[in-house]
C-alpha cells in the first residue's frame, strides 16, 4: 500500500513539474511528449491533486483557469479512463451525465447548422439553417440550470471534503461559457446574409461550442468521478433533495433513486411551543420560520467568520439556495470574478468603515435590488453580514394610489 501511495505522489510531482513547463511557454506537443515519457499514465484524481498543489504553492487561480483547457488537452492521452461504478436511475450523478449527453447532442445540432450555413453562397439567405442554429442555441441556454446545480449543490460538498480546486477553477470556466453564450445570443438576434453568419460561426460560434464540450469532458471524466468516489450517502441525499430548486437541463431525472429517509437532513427543529425572547417580543420557532417564509425578500446571513449560517426559503427566491451552502465560506458562494468585491465589503464592514452596500442589476428581465448590511451587537462588535435581495420589477411600475382593498391574486 505504501508503495502505491509513493508512486501516486511521485506521479503528481512529475505532473506538476511538467505542467509548469506549459505555463512557462513550452509547446503543448512538447509537454505531451514529456508526459508520455515520464508519467506514462495517470488518473483524474492525480490531475485534481496536481492543480490543488499548484494553488497551494501560490500559483494564482486565474493563471490555472486560463491554462486549464491546455492542462486537459495535454493530459488526455495519458489519463486512464476508468469505468465509473453504476448508479441507480435518477441518482444525481445519473442526471448530470444524462444532461451532459443532451448538451453534447445539442452542440452537434448547432455544429451541423453552422456547417450548412458555411456551405451557402455568401449572398444567400441563411433560412432554415439559421433557424436550426437559433433553436440549438435556445436549447443550449438550458445549461444555466446544470451549472447552478453543480456550483451550489456539488461544489460545497467537495469543499467540505477538503477538495477546493474544482470550485475555484471550474466556476470561472462556467462564467466564461455564460459570457460567450450572451455574446452569441446577441449576434443570433441580428440580421444578415450567409457571409455574415459564416463570420459569426467561425468566431464566437465555434468558441462557445468548444468551451461547452471541454467542460462536458472535464465533468464526465474528472469532476463527477471524484464526486462519486468522495461523497457519502448523506451528501448524495442532500444534493438529491436540493436539486429540484435549480431545475433540469434538457432532460428530467429518471425514476429509481431515492435516498433513505434517515439520510435526509431537515435541520435542527425547536419545539413549536418554545419561544425566542427578543427585545420587542416573543416568537415561537414555528412563527419565526413562517415570518421568514412570508417576507417578500430573500435573506441570507453570513457570520463573523464569513460562513453562511442561514438563508430564508420564500416561495419565489431570486437566486436559488441549497442547504449545502450552510457552513460554507461566502467567498466560495460567488463567481470568482466577484470575490474581490465580496472581500472588500466584508473587510469594510468588519473594520467599521461602512455599514451598507447596495447594488441593482437586470437579471433575466427583472430588476433586482441587492443590499448588504453590517450586523453588530449593542457594543458595536461585528457579528456578520446580512444580504437582502428583492425583485423590484413590479414595484417600479406602480403609479397613483390604491386605497381600496383589492387582491392581486387568490390565495393558493
Amino acid at each position: 500500500m505504501s508503495e502505491l501511495i509513493d508512486n501516486r505522489a511521485h506521479r503528481v510531482r512529475q505532473l506538476k513539474a511538467i505542467i509548469k513547463h506549459l505555463h512557462e511557454g513550452r509547446s503543448p506537443d512538447e509537454v505531451k511528449h514529456l508526459l508520455k515519457k515520464l508519467v506514462g499514465e495517470t488518473d483524474y484524481s492525480e490531475i485534481v491533486a496536481m492543480e490543488q498543489e499548484l494553488m497551494a504553492e501560490g500559483m494564482p487561480v486565474e493563471e490555472i483557469r486560463s491554462m486549464c483547457d491546455l492542462h486537459s488537452q495535454v493530459t488526455r492521452e495519458v489519463m486512464v479512463q476508468l469505468q465509473a461504478p453504476p448508479v441507480p436511475p435518477g441518482h444525481p450523478l445519473d442526471t448530470m451525465r444524462r444532461e451532459n449527453q443532451a448538451l453534447r447532442e445539442t452542440v452537434q445540432r448547432a455544429r451541423r447548422a453552422m456547417a450548412a450555413i458555411e456551405a451557402l453562397p455568401d449572398d444567400a439567405d441563411a433560412g432554415e439553417a439559421l433557424l436550426a442554429w437559433r433553436q440549438a442555441y435556445n436549447d443550449l441556454m438550458d445549461i444555466e440550470k446544470h451549472y447552478q446545480r453543480k456550483e451550489h449543490a456539488f461544489f460545497p460538498k467537495l469543499e467540505a471534503h477538503g477538495i477546493t480546486g474544482p470550485s475555484k477553477v471550474m466556476w470561472a470556466k462556467d462564467d466564461e461559457v455564460r459570457a460567450m453564450l450572451k455574446v452569441l445570443g446577441a449576434e443570433l438576434a441580428g440580421q444578415g446574409k450567409a457571409a455574415h453568419w459564416k463570420a459569426v460561426a467561425a468566431g464566437i460560434g465555434r468558441r462557445v461550442l468548444d468551451a461547452v464540450e471541454e467542460m462536458i469532458y472535464k465533468e464526465d471524466n474528472i469532476l463527477l468521478r471524484i464526486c462519486q468516489d468522495t461523497f457519502t450517502e448523506e451528501d448524495w441525499a442532500e444534493i438529491w433533495e436540493s436539486s429540484p430548486r435549480y431545475g433540469w437541463c434538457l432532460v428530467e431525472p429518471r425514476q429509481g433513486y431515492r435516498p433513505p429517509e434517515s439520510k435526509l437532513k431537515e435541520g435542527v427543529k425547536l419545539p413549536a411551543v418554545e419561544g425566542l425572547q427578543l427585545p420587542t417580543g416573543t416568537l415561537t420557532a414555528e412563527q419565526l420560520a413562517g415570518i421568514f417564509a412570508a417576507l417578500p425578500v430573500d435573506v441570507t446571513f453570513v457570520d463573523a467568520e464569513d460562513r453562511v449560517v442561514f438563508f430564508s426559503e420564500g416561495p419565489e427566491r431570486t437566486f436559488a439556495r441549497s442547504r449545502a451552502i450552510l457552513g460554507r465560506l461566502v467567498q466560495h458562494c460567488h463567481p470568482p470574478k466577484s470575490v474581490d468585491v465580496v472581500e472588500r465589503i466584508l473587510s469594510d464592514f468588519r473594520t467599521g468603515r461602512q455599514n451598507v452596500a447596495e447594488f441593482w442589476i437586470n437579471f433575466h428581465g427583472r430588476f433586482i435590488h441587492i443590499r448588504y448590511f453590517a450586523v453588530r451587537n449593542e457594543e458595536g462588535k461585528y457579528l456578520g453580514t446580512l444580504e437582502v435581495t428583492q425583485d423590484l420589477t413590479r414595484l417600479r411600475r406602480l403609479e397613483g394610489e390604491r386605497r381600496l382593498l383589492e387582491y392581486d391574486a387568490p390565495a393558493a
